[in-house]
Protein backbone atom coordinates (compact mmCIF):
# COMPACT_ATOMS: atom_id res chain seq x y z
CA UNK A 1 0.00 0.00 0.00
CA UNK A 2 0.75 3.87 -1.01
CA UNK A 3 1.07 4.60 2.98
CA UNK A 4 3.91 2.05 3.50
CA UNK A 5 5.94 3.38 0.84
CA UNK A 6 9.25 4.88 2.23
CA UNK A 7 8.62 7.34 -0.65
CA UNK A 8 5.05 8.76 0.54
CA UNK A 9 7.11 8.88 4.39
CA UNK A 10 9.86 11.12 3.18
CA UNK A 11 7.45 13.27 1.25
CA UNK A 12 5.04 13.80 4.72
CA UNK A 13 8.46 14.85 6.47
CA UNK A 14 8.38 17.84 3.52
CA UNK A 15 5.02 18.82 3.88
CA UNK A 16 5.39 20.38 6.51
CA UNK A 17 8.35 22.71 6.05
CA UNK A 18 6.85 23.41 2.21
CA UNK A 19 4.02 24.84 4.11
CA UNK A 20 6.40 26.98 6.17
CA UNK A 21 7.74 28.28 3.22
CA UNK A 22 4.54 29.13 2.13
CA UNK A 23 3.26 30.87 4.97
CA UNK A 24 6.78 32.97 4.75
CA UNK A 25 5.78 34.06 0.95
CA UNK A 26 2.30 34.95 2.09
CA UNK A 27 3.93 36.97 5.02
CA UNK A 28 5.55 38.90 2.67
CA UNK A 29 3.01 39.51 -0.04
CA UNK A 30 0.45 40.87 2.63
CA UNK A 31 3.36 43.41 3.68
CA UNK A 32 3.84 44.76 0.16
CA UNK A 33 0.38 43.65 -1.54
CA UNK A 34 -2.49 43.60 0.31
CA UNK A 35 -1.20 46.43 2.41
CA UNK A 36 -0.60 49.21 -1.00
CA UNK A 37 -4.46 47.57 -1.36
CA UNK A 38 -5.64 48.41 2.17
CA UNK A 39 -4.33 52.10 2.18
CA UNK A 40 -5.47 52.62 -1.03
CA UNK A 41 -9.31 51.96 0.42
CA UNK A 42 -8.25 53.95 3.25
CA UNK A 43 -7.46 56.99 0.63
CA UNK A 44 -10.85 56.73 -0.92
CA UNK A 45 -13.46 56.82 2.04
CA UNK A 46 -10.64 59.46 3.68
CA UNK A 47 -10.17 58.05 6.35
CA UNK A 48 -6.65 57.85 7.90
CA UNK A 49 -4.84 55.03 7.23
CA UNK A 50 -1.37 54.81 9.29
CA UNK A 51 -3.31 53.08 12.65
CA UNK A 52 -5.33 51.48 11.19
CA UNK A 53 -2.41 49.76 8.87
CA UNK A 54 -0.48 49.14 11.83
CA UNK A 55 -3.11 47.38 13.53
CA UNK A 56 -3.88 44.90 10.46
CA UNK A 57 0.09 44.43 10.31
CA UNK A 58 0.22 43.58 13.67
CA UNK A 59 -2.61 40.78 13.91
CA UNK A 60 -1.56 39.22 10.86
CA UNK A 61 2.25 39.02 11.81
CA UNK A 62 1.06 37.66 14.86
CA UNK A 63 -1.13 34.86 13.55
CA UNK A 64 1.29 34.11 11.14
CA UNK A 65 4.32 33.82 13.39
CA UNK A 66 2.36 31.17 15.96
CA UNK A 67 1.13 29.72 12.45
CA UNK A 68 4.90 29.05 11.43
CA UNK A 69 6.10 28.27 14.55
CA UNK A 70 3.42 25.48 15.72
CA UNK A 71 4.29 24.01 11.55
CA UNK A 72 8.15 24.03 12.67
CA UNK A 73 7.56 21.97 16.07
CA UNK A 74 4.86 19.68 14.12
CA UNK A 75 7.57 19.31 11.15
CA UNK A 76 10.54 18.42 13.25
CA UNK A 77 8.32 16.51 15.52
CA UNK A 78 7.21 14.41 12.53
CA UNK A 79 10.86 14.19 11.15
CA UNK A 80 12.54 13.00 14.07
CA UNK A 81 9.65 10.42 14.27
CA UNK A 82 9.52 9.10 10.88
CA UNK A 83 13.58 9.29 10.35
CA UNK A 84 13.90 7.49 13.31
CA UNK A 85 11.84 4.77 12.68
CA UNK A 86 13.30 4.40 9.01
CA UNK A 87 16.76 4.36 10.23
CA UNK A 88 16.11 1.95 13.11
CA UNK A 89 16.75 -1.08 10.86
CA UNK A 90 19.93 0.08 9.26
CA UNK A 91 21.20 1.17 12.83
CA UNK A 92 20.52 -2.71 13.66
CA UNK A 93 22.24 -3.66 10.59
CA UNK A 94 25.66 -1.57 11.80
CA UNK A 95 25.64 -2.70 15.14
CA UNK A 96 24.87 -6.77 13.48
CA UNK A 97 27.22 -6.36 10.63
CA UNK A 98 29.71 -5.92 13.86
CA UNK A 99 28.52 -9.66 14.93
CA UNK A 100 29.37 -10.85 12.02
CA UNK A 101 32.93 -9.34 11.52
CA UNK A 102 33.44 -11.38 14.97
CA UNK A 103 32.02 -14.78 13.40
CA UNK A 104 28.94 -14.71 15.49
CA UNK A 105 25.69 -15.05 12.64
CA UNK A 106 23.15 -15.62 15.58
CA UNK A 107 21.87 -11.69 15.51
CA UNK A 108 18.48 -11.02 13.39
CA UNK A 109 17.13 -7.68 12.15
CA UNK A 110 13.60 -6.91 13.57
CA UNK A 111 11.42 -5.37 10.84
CA UNK A 112 8.18 -4.04 11.95
CA UNK A 113 7.43 -2.13 8.85
CA UNK A 114 6.32 -3.20 5.19
CA UNK A 115 8.17 -0.60 3.27
CA UNK A 116 11.52 -0.69 1.20
CA UNK A 117 13.27 -0.73 4.62
CA UNK A 118 11.74 -3.44 5.67
CA UNK A 119 12.28 -5.45 2.35
CA UNK A 120 16.05 -4.80 2.90
CA UNK A 121 15.79 -5.57 6.94
CA UNK A 122 13.68 -9.37 5.48
CA UNK A 123 16.88 -9.67 2.90
CA UNK A 124 19.12 -8.75 5.74
CA UNK A 125 18.04 -11.87 7.90
CA UNK A 126 18.59 -14.15 4.85
CA UNK A 127 21.49 -13.72 4.23
CA UNK A 128 22.26 -13.76 7.92
CA UNK A 129 20.93 -17.06 7.70
CA UNK A 130 22.81 -18.17 4.34
CA UNK A 131 26.02 -16.91 6.54
CA UNK A 132 24.90 -19.38 9.31
CA UNK A 133 24.08 -22.65 7.63
CA UNK A 134 27.04 -22.09 5.55
CA UNK A 135 29.60 -21.31 9.09
CA UNK A 136 27.79 -24.74 10.30
CA UNK A 137 28.76 -26.47 7.15
CA UNK A 138 32.02 -25.48 7.45
CA UNK A 139 32.55 -26.37 10.91
CA UNK A 140 30.82 -29.56 9.98
CA UNK A 141 32.83 -30.34 7.24
CA UNK A 142 36.64 -29.55 8.87
CA UNK A 143 35.06 -31.92 11.89
CA UNK A 144 34.12 -34.54 9.38
CA UNK A 145 37.60 -34.47 7.50
CA UNK A 146 39.44 -34.30 10.70
CA UNK A 147 37.50 -37.30 12.11
CA UNK A 148 37.89 -39.05 8.37
CA UNK A 149 41.83 -38.42 8.38
CA UNK A 150 42.67 -39.70 11.93
CA UNK A 151 42.10 -43.37 10.90
CA UNK A 152 44.29 -43.52 7.93
CA UNK A 153 46.88 -40.97 9.14
CA UNK A 154 46.78 -42.65 13.08
CA UNK A 155 47.52 -46.40 10.72
CA UNK A 156 50.11 -44.90 9.28
CA UNK A 157 51.97 -43.06 11.64
CA UNK A 158 51.51 -45.94 14.21
CA UNK A 159 53.27 -48.57 11.76
CA UNK A 160 55.74 -46.15 10.40
CA UNK A 161 57.32 -45.41 13.90
CA UNK A 162 57.27 -48.98 15.11
CA UNK A 163 59.71 -49.86 11.34
CA UNK A 164 61.63 -46.96 12.84
CA UNK A 165 62.05 -48.72 15.86
CA UNK A 166 62.64 -51.90 14.12
CA UNK A 167 59.70 -53.40 16.62
CA UNK A 168 58.17 -54.55 13.20
CA UNK A 169 59.72 -55.72 10.19
CA UNK A 170 59.08 -53.94 6.70
CA UNK A 171 57.30 -56.76 5.40
CA UNK A 172 55.76 -56.98 1.96
CA UNK A 173 52.25 -57.55 4.07
CA UNK A 174 52.97 -54.38 5.87
CA UNK A 175 53.51 -52.34 3.03
CA UNK A 176 51.12 -53.39 1.24
CA UNK A 177 48.51 -52.57 4.20
CA UNK A 178 50.83 -48.92 4.26
CA UNK A 179 49.95 -48.21 0.42
CA UNK A 180 46.08 -49.33 0.97
CA UNK A 181 45.98 -46.34 3.90
CA UNK A 182 47.50 -43.93 1.69
CA UNK A 183 45.35 -44.80 -1.04
CA UNK A 184 42.39 -44.46 1.19
CA UNK A 185 43.45 -40.81 2.09
CA UNK A 186 44.07 -39.79 -1.71
CA UNK A 187 40.58 -41.24 -2.15
CA UNK A 188 39.02 -38.81 0.67
CA UNK A 189 41.29 -35.69 -0.82
CA UNK A 190 39.80 -36.71 -3.85
CA UNK A 191 36.32 -36.81 -3.29
CA UNK A 192 36.45 -33.34 -1.57
CA UNK A 193 37.65 -32.01 -4.65
CA UNK A 194 34.87 -33.32 -6.34
CA UNK A 195 32.44 -32.17 -3.74
CA UNK A 196 34.04 -28.51 -3.85
CA UNK A 197 33.78 -28.66 -7.81
CA UNK A 198 30.01 -30.10 -7.14
CA UNK A 199 29.45 -27.12 -4.58
CA UNK A 200 30.27 -24.48 -7.38
CA UNK A 201 28.87 -26.05 -10.32
CA UNK A 202 25.80 -23.42 -11.17
CA UNK A 203 28.57 -21.40 -11.73
CA UNK A 204 30.31 -23.48 -14.44
CA UNK A 205 27.72 -25.68 -16.37
CA UNK A 206 28.42 -25.99 -19.99
CA UNK A 207 24.94 -27.25 -21.07
CA UNK A 208 24.93 -29.29 -24.50
CA UNK A 209 21.61 -31.16 -25.51
CA UNK A 210 21.60 -35.18 -24.24
CA UNK A 211 19.91 -37.89 -24.06
CA UNK A 212 20.18 -39.08 -20.54
CA UNK A 213 18.84 -42.68 -21.41
CA UNK A 214 21.29 -43.04 -24.17
CA UNK A 215 24.04 -41.88 -21.71
CA UNK A 216 23.06 -44.23 -19.03
CA UNK A 217 23.02 -47.24 -21.72
CA UNK A 218 26.67 -46.21 -22.54
CA UNK A 219 27.65 -46.01 -18.86
CA UNK A 220 25.79 -49.24 -17.78
CA UNK A 221 28.18 -51.24 -20.57
CA UNK A 222 31.21 -49.74 -18.33
CA UNK A 223 30.01 -51.78 -15.18
CA UNK A 224 28.66 -55.08 -16.39
CA UNK A 225 31.99 -56.70 -15.87
CA UNK A 226 31.88 -55.54 -12.04
CA UNK A 227 27.98 -56.43 -12.13
CA UNK A 228 29.02 -59.97 -13.36
CA UNK A 229 32.00 -60.37 -10.78
CA UNK A 230 29.66 -60.19 -8.18
CA UNK A 231 26.64 -62.02 -9.71
CA UNK A 232 24.38 -59.31 -10.03
CA UNK A 233 20.93 -59.06 -12.47
CA UNK A 234 20.66 -56.06 -13.94
CA UNK A 235 17.24 -54.77 -15.37
CA UNK A 236 16.66 -51.68 -17.25
CA UNK A 237 14.26 -49.56 -18.70
CA UNK A 238 15.35 -46.62 -20.42
CA UNK A 239 11.75 -45.84 -22.26
CA UNK A 240 12.88 -41.96 -22.18
CA UNK A 241 13.72 -40.15 -25.46
CA UNK A 242 13.65 -36.39 -24.65
CA UNK A 243 16.74 -34.77 -24.94
CA UNK A 244 17.80 -32.44 -22.19
CA UNK A 245 19.86 -28.86 -22.40
CA UNK A 246 22.23 -29.93 -19.32
CA UNK A 247 25.90 -30.26 -18.55
CA UNK A 248 26.98 -33.96 -20.07
CA UNK A 249 29.50 -34.07 -17.75
CA UNK A 250 27.72 -33.28 -14.04
CA UNK A 251 24.94 -35.98 -15.41
CA UNK A 252 27.43 -38.17 -15.84
CA UNK A 253 29.61 -37.74 -12.52
CA UNK A 254 26.07 -37.94 -10.81
CA UNK A 255 25.42 -41.33 -12.39
CA UNK A 256 28.85 -42.57 -11.76
CA UNK A 257 28.47 -42.19 -7.90
CA UNK A 258 25.28 -43.88 -8.16
CA UNK A 259 26.16 -46.79 -9.78
CA UNK A 260 29.00 -47.12 -7.59
CA UNK A 261 26.67 -46.82 -4.90
CA UNK A 262 24.77 -49.70 -6.59
CA UNK A 263 27.49 -51.93 -6.67
CA UNK A 264 29.25 -51.21 -3.44
CA UNK A 265 25.74 -52.14 -1.59
CA UNK A 266 23.97 -54.47 -3.64
CA UNK A 267 24.96 -57.94 -1.99
CA UNK A 268 26.13 -60.58 -4.64
CA UNK A 269 23.87 -62.74 -6.16
CA UNK A 270 21.64 -59.25 -6.22
CA UNK A 271 19.17 -57.36 -8.32
CA UNK A 272 19.97 -53.86 -9.65
CA UNK A 273 16.88 -51.94 -11.50
CA UNK A 274 17.65 -49.02 -13.82
CA UNK A 275 14.74 -46.42 -14.97
CA UNK A 276 14.95 -43.71 -17.59
CA UNK A 277 11.43 -42.54 -17.94
CA UNK A 278 9.58 -39.05 -18.88
CA UNK A 279 7.28 -37.79 -16.53
CA UNK A 280 5.39 -34.71 -17.69
CA UNK A 281 7.91 -32.02 -17.58
CA UNK A 282 10.62 -33.58 -16.30
CA UNK A 283 12.60 -37.04 -16.78
CA UNK A 284 13.20 -39.16 -13.97
CA UNK A 285 16.33 -41.17 -13.58
CA UNK A 286 16.27 -44.27 -10.93
CA UNK A 287 18.91 -46.40 -9.51
CA UNK A 288 17.33 -49.79 -7.19
CA UNK A 289 19.07 -52.30 -5.62
CA UNK A 290 18.72 -54.98 -3.32
CA UNK A 291 19.59 -55.97 -0.34
CA UNK A 292 19.21 -54.01 3.51
CA UNK A 293 17.35 -51.43 3.07
CA UNK A 294 18.21 -47.91 4.68
CA UNK A 295 15.83 -47.19 7.86
CA UNK A 296 13.36 -44.40 7.60
CA UNK A 297 14.96 -42.32 10.30
CA UNK A 298 17.99 -41.98 7.84
CA UNK A 299 16.66 -41.05 4.72
CA UNK A 300 16.63 -37.52 4.97
CA UNK A 301 20.61 -37.66 5.84
CA UNK A 302 21.66 -39.80 3.14
CA UNK A 303 22.24 -36.83 0.90
CA UNK A 304 24.60 -35.06 3.41
CA UNK A 305 28.24 -35.09 3.04
CA UNK A 306 30.08 -37.98 5.34
CA UNK A 307 26.99 -39.93 6.23
CA UNK A 308 26.86 -43.69 6.75
CA UNK A 309 23.75 -45.34 7.48
CA UNK A 310 25.62 -48.06 9.15
CA UNK A 311 28.27 -46.19 11.36
CA UNK A 312 30.22 -48.74 11.98
CA UNK A 313 31.25 -49.91 8.10
CA UNK A 314 34.33 -49.79 7.19
CA UNK A 315 36.31 -47.34 4.85
CA UNK A 316 35.72 -49.76 2.14
CA UNK A 317 32.48 -48.44 1.68
CA UNK A 318 33.77 -44.64 1.08
CA UNK A 319 33.20 -41.68 2.48
CA UNK A 320 29.90 -40.85 2.46
CA UNK A 321 30.48 -37.89 -0.60
CA UNK A 322 29.27 -39.47 -3.63
CA UNK A 323 25.66 -38.91 -2.54
CA UNK A 324 26.20 -35.47 -1.77
CA UNK A 325 28.13 -35.05 -4.43
CA UNK A 326 25.38 -35.88 -6.98
CA UNK A 327 22.64 -34.08 -5.48
CA UNK A 328 24.81 -31.07 -5.85
CA UNK A 329 25.57 -31.37 -9.17
CA UNK A 330 21.99 -32.26 -10.51
CA UNK A 331 20.34 -29.29 -8.21
CA UNK A 332 23.01 -27.35 -10.17
CA UNK A 333 21.30 -28.01 -13.00
CA UNK A 334 17.65 -27.59 -11.71
CA UNK A 335 16.77 -31.06 -10.79
CA UNK A 336 15.59 -32.85 -8.27
CA UNK A 337 17.26 -35.74 -6.28
CA UNK A 338 15.18 -38.37 -3.67
CA UNK A 339 15.18 -41.89 -2.32
CA UNK A 340 12.99 -44.47 -1.32
CA UNK A 341 13.69 -48.01 0.92
CA UNK A 342 11.71 -50.77 2.74
CA UNK A 343 13.18 -53.82 4.19
CA UNK A 344 13.84 -55.22 0.47
CA UNK A 345 15.41 -52.47 -1.61
CA UNK A 346 16.67 -49.16 -2.09
CA UNK A 347 15.87 -46.25 -4.69
CA UNK A 348 17.67 -43.56 -5.48
CA UNK A 349 16.30 -41.09 -7.97
CA UNK A 350 16.79 -37.86 -9.85
CA UNK A 351 14.59 -35.74 -12.31
CA UNK A 352 15.82 -33.18 -14.29
CA UNK A 353 12.99 -30.74 -16.10
CA UNK A 354 12.56 -30.79 -20.10
CA UNK A 355 13.44 -27.03 -21.16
Amino acid sequence: MMKNRLLWKLLLTNIVPVIVVIIGIIWLAIDKLAAVYFMHLMDNYAISPHEIHSMFLSSIHHYLLWASLVALIVAALLSYLLTRRVLRPLSQMSRITVNFAAGDFSSRVRVSTADEVGELGHSFNRMADSLEQLDQLRKNMVADVAHELRTPLTNLCGYLEAINDQVLPPSAETMAMLHQESLQLMQLVDDLQQLARADAARAMLRRTRVLPAEELGEMLKLYQHKFRDKDIRVVSCLSSTTPLLIDRDKLLQAMRNLFENCWKYTPAGGEIRLEVVDREDQVRVSFTNSGPGIPREDLPFIFERFFRTDRSRSRDGGFGLGLAISKRLIEAQGGRVGADSDGQQTTVWFSLPVD
